[in-house]
C-alpha cells in the first residue's frame, strides 16, 4: 500500500490492476485506518480515472453479498435505477421510476425486473427509507429479495447489508466528510448483477467516466445521465447529459424531456419537506393522483429504464408504457406485492 500511495502523491494514476490490489487490500481489511483514508483522499485530489475505478468496482465486486437469482430463467432483463445521490434535494424519484418500470409492460407483454440498490441518507430520506415508510422490509434477506425480484418483478437491495466488506472503510469516509471514489462504486456493485442501468450522477464531469467503466465492466446496456439542473435523474426542468453504453461502445448526447412533449418543471414542485411527504407522494404518483410535475419526471425515468431494458425502443413509446402502468393500476400493485414478498 505505501507504493501506491507514494505513486498517488506523485499524482501519477494507478493502473487497473494496482487499483484492483489496493482496494482487495482496504476490503480484506489488510490496510490501517491511515491508509484508507490517504488512498480515498489522494484519489479525490487527482480525480479518479476510468482504470482505477473499473479496477476498485472488479475488486468490490468480488466482495458483494449476491442476490441468488438465475438472470436467465427471467423473462426480462434486470435493471438498476441506482443513484450516486449527492445532488440537490428532490423526492425519492429513482425510487418511483423503479416501482413503474418494473409495473409497466410492452407491446407485447415485455418487461424488465427492477433490482433497485440504494441506501440510507444523510438527510435521513433516502431509498431505503421511503421504501420502509411505504411498508416495504428494506432488510429482507437476499433470498427474501430473489423472491421479490421473482413475484414482485421488483427487489430492493440495501446496500449496508450487500457490502459488508465496507465497514474497513466506514471510520475514513466519515471521517473525511466529503465524497470519495466509493459514491461512485456503489452503483457499480449491484447486488443482482444487473446488466442494464439508468444510473444518475451529481456532477457532470461523471458521466463520460462512469459509462466508460460501465462498458469496460460488460455492462449490456445503461444511461448515465446528469441533469443540467444538478440532478442526479434525467430530469424535467432542464436538458439532460446522458452518455449512453450499448454494445460496448459510449455515445454522449444532449437529452430534453420537453422533446417528447413532458412540460418543464421547477425544481421547487420536486422538493418535499419530510419523509412523511415523500412517501405520501409517492403513493400518490402510483396511484395516478399525483401532481404533474413529480408524476412527470417519475415516468421520463421509468421510461429510460424500460429503454436500457429493451421493452421500448425509445423514449416517447416508453412514455406511453409507464404512463399506462399507473393508469392501469399495475404500479401500485407491483408496490404491494413488493411489501407482501418481502416480508415473507
Amino acid at each position: 500500500m505505501q507504493d501506491t500511495l507514494r505513486q498517488l502523491v506523485a499524482g501519477k494514476a494507478l493502473t487497473e490492476a494496482q487499483a484492483e490490489l489496493a482496494f482487495e487490500h482496504v476490503l480484506a481489511g489488510h490496510a490501517t485506518e491511515a491508509q484508507v483514508s490517504a488512498l480515498l483522499a489522494l484519489l479525490a485530489r487527482n480525480g479518479v480515472s476510468v482504470p482505477e475505478l473499473v479496477g476498485a468496482a472488479r475488486s468490490m465486486r468480488r466482495h458483494v453479498m449476491r442476490v441468488p437469482i438465475d438472470a436467465a430463467k427471467l423473462d426480462g432483463h434486470i435493471v438498476d435505477t441506482c443513484g450516486t445521490g449527492g445532488a440537490p434535494k428532490t423526492f425519492n424519484i429513482s425510487t418511483a421510476a423503479a416501482i413503474i418500470a418494473a409495473a409497466a409492460r410492452g407491446p407485447a407483454g415485455e418487461r424488465v425486473y427492477v433490482a433497485k440498490h440504494g441506501n440510507r441518507s444523510r438527510t435521513g430520506r433516502g431509498s431505503a427509507e421511503v421504501l420502509m415508510q411505504l411498508g416495504i422490509n428494506v432488510d429482507a434477506t437476499p433470498e427474501t429479495q430473489a423472491k421479490c425480484l421473482r413475484e414482485a418483478g421488483l427487489c430492493f437491495c440495501f446496500a449496508i447489508h450487500h457490502h459488508p466488506a465496507m465497514r474497513h472503510a466506514a471510520g475514513p469516509r466519515k471521517s473525511l466528510g466529503f465524497p470519495t471514489i466509493f459514491n461512485l462504486l456503489g452503483p457499480l456493485t449491484n447486488p443482482a448483477g444487473a446488466g442494464r442501468q439508468l444510473l444518475g450522477v451529481y456532477d457532470r464531469s461523471f458521466v463520460r467516466l462512469m459509462a466508460e467503466t460501465l462498458a469496460i465492466l460488460g455492462a449490456e446496456r445503461a444511461m448515465v445521465a446528469h441533469g443540467m439542473d444538478g440532478l442526479d435523474e434525467i430530469t424535467t426542468t432542464a436538458p439532460t447529459v446522458i452518455a449512453e453504453v450499448r454494445a460496448g461502445a459510449v455515445e454522449e448526447s444532449m437529452f430534453d424531456a420537453a422533446s417528447t412533449g413532458v412540460p418543464r418543471a421547477t425544481l421547487e414542485a420536486l422538493r418535499v419537506e419530510t419523509l412523511d411527504d415523500a412517501g405520501r407522494l409517492i403513493r400518490a404518483i402510483l396511484a395516478g393522483a399525483g401532481p404533474e410535475e413529480p408524476t412527470n419526471i417519475a415516468l421520463v425515468n421509468a421510461a429510460a429504464a424500460l429503454v436500457v431494458g429493451e421493452v421500448c425502443p425509445d423514449m416517447a413509446s416508453a412514455l406511453r408504457a409507464a404512463s399506462e402502468a399507473i393508469t392501469s393500476g399495475a404500479a401500485e400493485r407491483t408496490l404491494d406485492a413488493l411489501g407482501k414478498a418481502s416480508a415473507e
